[in-house]
């Protein structure tokens, strides 16, 4: 493999000695504040480790209003800020800021307080979202498999994300701006200021660095989106076959719309899911049950729909994978760390990888794991990649 780029993605949950596919369902955990309290701090803790390891990014994720204790970070670019002053090289990015649950000038507000902070070491994460409950309490509407009303939603949510996404690059990218459409308007009309009438507004502060922009490339739609607006396109939990396909899919719009072609793994990252032990026997059986837990909370959400079925075609909603069917569609690698780096560079040798993304923590592994895993992969299994 050539110089890759390679970052790591927590969800960032609670500890947990139950994690696995059986009992209990999801929404019967509740986890107190001092617990969701305590990951918060590890989460912090981990983003350290990986800036002294020598990872090139460390990703947050946005989620709200989660008493199961999966994913307890609410707003990752203030995390990531703390963050910030605690390490020195690492970058920081958020997989993903859900923009439509945002007001879109707060956004660009707090994206660029950590950017300039941390000297330039932020990314801008953005997605439309995965769960109802969050969404439609915070000003939008996403479609999943507990949402029948699920086009509409999705047409709302996407709207929304459009303009809010013109709304932050007009504020991050210029002196003044404005902007007018269905769901914004930036200034409103009859605004007065000083005895005249506010027409433009001007962002404080802005970026004092460039900045990437990277989303997650789920949808058709969204495959077409992406290359168009030229930023950075994320895929994760897809069969390779998939993966390969939308792979160059990507450079094939990426080209059609800005008339050259990219390299082959440029402007697109891969997420791995991960697990080293000195086995891959050993391997297994320390992942499996937050493999499975993961499972039990996403499937419903449809985050399996990149999966293919028995019979080749795409998997029905709601599939509920098992561990080793992860580990034949190549969504998880799992091994001793020849094993892992292996699977790594068969990736490498079918798409050509830039940028790689690596998921080491299952929901409920203790943070003394995670920072192994970190460990291990930093220092067995990357240089094995070089």
């Amino acid at each position: 493999m050539g110089v890759v780029r390679t970052g790591v993605f927590l969800f960032g949950g609670v500890e947990m000695d139950d994690a696995g596919a059986g009992p209990p369902i999801p929404t019967d955990r509740r986890y107190d504040h001092k617990e969701i309290w305590r990951a918060t701090e590890r989460i912090v803790d981990m983003g350290v480790v990986c800036d002294r390891l020598g990872f090139d990014s460390f990703w947050l994720t946005e989620h709200h209003f989660q008493h199961e204790g999966y994913e307890v970070v609410p707003n990752g670019i203030l995390v990531g800020t703390i963050l910030a002053e605690r390490t020195e090289s690492v970058r920081i990015g958020m997989a993903f800021n859900i923009v439509p649950q945002w007001h879109p000038l707060r956004l660009a507000e707090d994206f660029a307080t950590l950017h300039n902070v941390s000297g330039g070491r932020a990314i801008l994460g953005v997605g439309r979202g995965t769960v109802p409950r969050e969404a439609e309490t915070l000003g939008t509407q996403i479609g999943s498999f507990d949402n029948p009303d699920k086009v509409a939603a999705d047409e709302l949510n996407r709207k929304q994300f459009d303009e809010a996404m013109e709304v932050i690059l007009r504020a991050l990218n210029n002196d003044t701006f404005s902007f007018h459409g269905e769901v914004y308007d930036f200034p409103p009309a009859g605004i007065p200021d000083r005895g005249g009438f506010v027409t433009e507004l001007s962002l404080v502060p802005r970026p004092l660095y460039p900045y990437e922009i990277w989303q997650a490339a789920k949808s058709p739609a969204t495959l077409e989106q992406i290359p168009r607006c030229g930023w950075g396109g994320v895929f994760w939990n897809y069969h390779h076959s998939i993966v390969k396909q939308r792979w160059e899919q990507f450079a094939d719009r990426y080209l059609a719309h800005h008339g050259r072609e990219l390299d082959r793994g440029e402007h697109r990252m891969l997420v791995q899911n991960i697990r080293v032990e000195d086995t891959r026997e050993q391997a297994m059986a320390s992942v499996r049950n937050g493999h499975d837990e993961l499972w039990k909370f996403l499937g419903p959400y449809g985050w399996s729909k990149g999966y293919l079925g028995k019979d080749g075609e795409p998997a029905k909603p709601g599939l509920i994978p098992t561990l080793e069917e992860s580990i034949d569609q190549k969504v998880w690698a799992v091994g001793s760390p020849a094993d892992v780096a292996e699977a790594l560079s068969w990736y490498d040798e079918q798409i050509g990888i830039e940028n790689l993304l690596l998921f080491p923590a299952m929901p409920g592994d203790p943070y003394e794991k995670v920072e192994e895993q970190l460990h291990r992969i930093a220092e067995e299994v990357l240089p094995l990649l070089s």
